[in-house]
């Protein structure tokens, strides 16, 4: 059994009167995790010692700060066995899925050191005679964190790299889905040589986490908020982070779209929407939720796919799946749900549909249409469905019509006509050729509509996490301006 505390100016520390949660085993039900049920006072002593930390932390010099976050990446890839062994209790993980994570956290981790020399002032144009502007950026104080347990040590790096890059100090709330991973990543960095509140750990039981959070947000060193979740969870928050004037930065739910275009390599298309659909179960914000086909290759790549698809089932009656555990039987009931009720109103079950537990096998859903949920709703499991369309045209009104932008491809040999309809996606991240399940820390990330705001990755992730000062400066006072 695994126990997990929170971590408060760099100590272990319990909840008060000891009180904690119980993670259980996705399979055998037993007790797999105790972890500590922090409060609201415990959550704001949390963000009481990233203030206090953060004069220190934000002084340092870039080259520190980097070297931290650089020793951190290493660390994490002398703990991947570690890592993986309790993903595959608390979340039901594959090993290869968990690798994956700790590779991403590890890139996460370089970029961010990248832009440790972002902070600092620099120089600007403009200014009138006898004046001089300059720029100030400066970190923006203390950071919440908020991961989610799907890609629990990619998203949980994500939620702290770079706010520490950039000077700031930072309070991660743990999902309450896997409280152990959570604190591993969190102690790892710690172990780096993080200074003593640079980074803090709050595990609360589920009940709880409204009023935790609720009150993380309202504390007064809490400056910017970042979330990785569920657009249901992600409206909560924005509007609380909304009443306190304090910024959000909000990667939502996704409903991603293959478009298949008639040109298309049908063959390595089928590999590829195969990975988007079910990697990890399917349980990734970018998994491919519906594949656009033009209707004139719709039959062979409908074959090709479930060629794929077959050709990755496990032996789920004796507990055998390459990409995993569902995350528990409530979302099985969802998926279960799902796929009724397309069937009910006319889909065509391809292949898969069958499940032991929380092991389900890949599944295709043919001659999905409007007015089905599963055309609507985000899956979130190893469930993908065919649209079949006329032209390119029609792909790019279905590929639309959603609430959620957040990834998309497209695949098609004609690069400039593949490019034209990516265009014309509105979407975060389109990729040509490409499965939607990609991720890259040097580029920006996030979502349009339904799917959030802001950006992760790349240098667009600075102007999240830090506050820019225009100073001007004149050699003899000045009663006037004349850019008022």
């Amino acid at each position: 059994m695994f126990v997990a505390r929170g971590i408060v100016g760099g100590a272990a520390v319990s909840a008060l009167e000891e009180r904690v949660y119980e993670r259980r085993d996705l399979v055998t039900g037993a007790v797999l995790t105790l972890a500590a049920a922090f409060g609201v006072s415990e959550a704001e002593t949390a963000a009481d010692a990233a203030a206090g930390a953060f004069p220190l932390w934000s002084a340092l010099t870039p080259c520190e700060r980097a070297a931290l976050l650089l020793r951190g990446a290493d660390l994490l890839q002398e703990r991947v066995e570690t890592l993986c062994a309790i993903g595959a209790r608390e979340v039901g993980a594959a090993p290869d899925w968990i690798r994956f994570n700790v590779e991403i956290a590890q890139a996460t981790l370089r970029q961010a050191a990248s832009l440790a020399d972002a902070i600092g002032e620099e120089n600007a144009h403009g200014a009138p005679p006898g004046v001089r502007y300059r720029l100030i950026r400066r970190p923006a104080g203390v950071v919440l964190g908020l991961a989610p347990w799907n890609a629990a040590v990619a998203l949980a790096v994500r939620a702290v790299a770079a706010p520490l890059a950039l000077g700031n100090t930072v309070v991660l709330k743990g999902s309450e889905l896997c409280p152990k991973m959570h604190e591993t990543v969190a102690q790892t960095l710690i172990d780096a040589g993080l200074p003593d509140g640079v980074l803090n750990f709050v595990s609360n039981a589920p009940e709880d986490a409204h009023d935790v959070v609720d009150a993380l947000i309202a504390h007064p060193a809490v400056r910017r908020v970042n979330f990785t979740g569920s657009t249901r969870v992600g409206r909560q928050i924005a509007a609380s982070a909304a009443r306190h004037l304090k910024r959000c930065l909000l990667e939502l739910s996704g409903k991603a779209s293959s478009v298949v275009l008639a040109d298309a390599d049908l063959d390595a298309t089928a590999k590829s929407v195969a990975h988007g659909a079910f990697f990890n179960q399917g349980q990734v914000c970018m998994s491919t939720d519906r594949i656009v086909v033009e209707e004139a290759v719709a039959d062979t790549f409908a074959a090709k796919l479930r060629a794929e698809a077959e050709r990755l089932r496990g032996d789920i009656l004796s507990g055998q799946a390459p990409f995993g555990h569902i995350i528990g039987p409530d979302s099985v009931a969802r998926l279960r749900g799902l796929v009724d009720d397309a069937l009910a109103k006319g889909a065509v079950l391809v292949t898969g549909g069958e499940n032991a537990g929380t092991l389900m096998q890949p599944t295709i859903i043919d001659h999905v249409a409007y007015g089905m949920r599963i055309y609507e709703e985000e899956i979130f499991g190893p469930v993908v469905g065919i649209v079949r369309v006329a032209d390119a045209d029609e792909a790019v009104t279905v590929a639309n019509d959603t609430e959620y932008g957040l990834a998309a491809a497209v695949f098609g040999r004609d690069l400039v006509r593949a490019r034209a309809v990516a265009r014309r996606i509105e979407a975060g991240a389109v990729h040509i050729n490409g499965t939607t399940v990609c991720d890259d820390p040097a580029m920006p990330y996030g979502g349009m509509k339904a799917s959030g705001y802001g950006r992760f990755g790349g240098r667009a992730v600075i102007e999240e996490f830090t506050e820019i000062q225009w100073m001007t400066e004149r050699e003899e006072p000045a009663v006037d301006c004349q850019h008022v």
